[in-house]
């Protein structure tokens, strides 16, 4: 018999484009579940109770979809808190780097680190995430730069997702920087990248896409595309980090393979602009990071608006450049530094982020997708990004399922 569970007494935030009110609120409704998906959406006074279905008396507090963060680098070993006290005293990113800090430092703490010792690190992060209504996530690796230590991150990810209840996209980063043995000889690494690598994540089903930092200090254009060409091979999508310091082309290249999303996008150009609309391309602000950084660049959100470029918004999470486990002030932060819109900010972490993910089934509330939901102690779906660290989360839902 197939499981049911009805929700009363909401207001809904459905983020659903096709409504014209904002946020595709929609007031005194009632939500239906059955078998993990939402079934219908009506008016509380068209409302029955179905057979057999399990009734939860909402109160009148509002209803979204759950969060989705598109962009994190969740699982790491050790911490870079002597980077962050470095960058206070003048240091640059580029300059911890080229020092053998920044990424490399986690390279080794990561490789050092088992399986269990990298889950029981990451559960804290995630937890802060679930605690805000986050029921989707996506986990990068490349911390081990190395066959066995990529996919040891990806199964922890994967881990994570089954021990605490969440969806978990995992993303296969090899090509995020040059590791300690291949130091001079970056086409060597990428070489490696490619032939040995990605085949491995994508064989095992670690990866469900691929990215890559371009970068001055990561990767250039062609050592990108080459990654690009042997995810295309293996059948994975792209995503990638560009023009976060400096102006190379990368978002272009993304959008030429029809990445998913290029994410930071600090320096995008016009062509770069025109490129990622064309393609149907999401661009992921981080604006955790460029807080962290005290960078001044901030992306061109009113001309990737005007262009139609979806926007999503996203944690970063990681340990040298955004250690922050909180959407909802991600979100915050979209909106008092780059200018985003609170509904803007809000599809950013449900709708848009979905489709960062090349999700189709959740991001929105609409009869037929996935019943991955957030209840809210709030009256009106902007207060969960005004008042950001506040808890407000009253339930969350995951294939129609009630989280503890």
């Amino acid at each position: 018999m197939p499981s049911a569970t009805s929700w009363i007494n909401l207001r809904i935030a459905t983020f659903d484009p096709a409504l014209p009110q904002p946020y595709g609120l929609r007031d005194a409704m009632a939500l239906d579940v059955v078998d993990g998906r939402i079934h219908r959406l009506l008016p509380m006074g068209d409302w029955r109770a179905p057979p057999g279905a399990e009734v939860i008396d909402a109160e009148g507090r509002c209803l979204t979809p759950g969060l989705i963060d598109c962009h994190t680098h969740l699982v790491w070993g050790g911490d870079r808190a002597g980077e962050f006290e470095r960058r206070l005293r003048g240091a640059s990113y580029a300059e911890i780097a080229a020092a053998g800090g920044g990424i490399r430092a986690t390279v080794a703490a990561t490789r050092a680190a088992d399986e269990q010792a990298l889950l029981d690190a990451a559960a804290p992060r995630l937890r802060a995430l679930l605690a805000e209504g986050v029921t989707c996530v996506e986990i990068k690796s490349g911390y081990g730069l190395a066959t066995a230590h990529e996919l040891k991150q990806l199964r922890v990810a994967k881990a994570l997702g089954e021990r605490f209840g969440v969806r978990v996209r995992t993303t296969l980063l090899a090509a995020h920087a040059v590791p300690p043995e291949f130091v001079g000889d970056a086409d060597g690494y990428i070489e490696r990248v490619c032939t040995e690598i990605l085949p491995s994540a994508a064989a095992a089903g670690l990866a469900d896409a691929v990215d890559l930092f371009c970068e001055s200090v990561g990767f250039d254009l062609a050592q990108s595309r080459r990654v690009f060409q042997r995810a295309r091979e293996l059948g994975l999508p792209c995503k990638a980090h560009v023009e976060q310091l400096s102006a190379m082309g990368g978002a272009r290249l993304a959008a030429e393979f029809g990445a998913l999303s290029a994410d930071h996008v600090e320096y995008l150009e016009d062509a770069d602009i025109a490129a990622l609309a064309a393609a149907g391309t999401v661009a992921v602000l981080l604006p955790g990071a460029f807080l962290f950084l005290n960078e001044t660049r901030k992306p061109p959100v009113a001309a990737l608006r005007q262009a139609g470029v979806p926007l999503a918004v996203a944690s970063d999470l990681n340990p040298g450049t955004s250690p922050f486990a909180s959407l909802r002030l991600m979100a915050n932060l979209a909106c008092t530094q780059f200018g985003l819109t609170p509904e803007e900010a809000l599809a950013g972490v449900t709708r848009e982020a979905a489709r960062a993910l090349g999700l189709d089934d959740c991001g929105t509330i609409r009869p037929g997708l996935r019943a991955d939901l957030a209840l809210w102690d709030v009256e009106h779906p902007a207060q969960l990004v005004y008042e950001p660290l506040t808890p407000r989360l009253w339930r969350r839902v995951l294939g129609g399922a009630v989280q503890p």
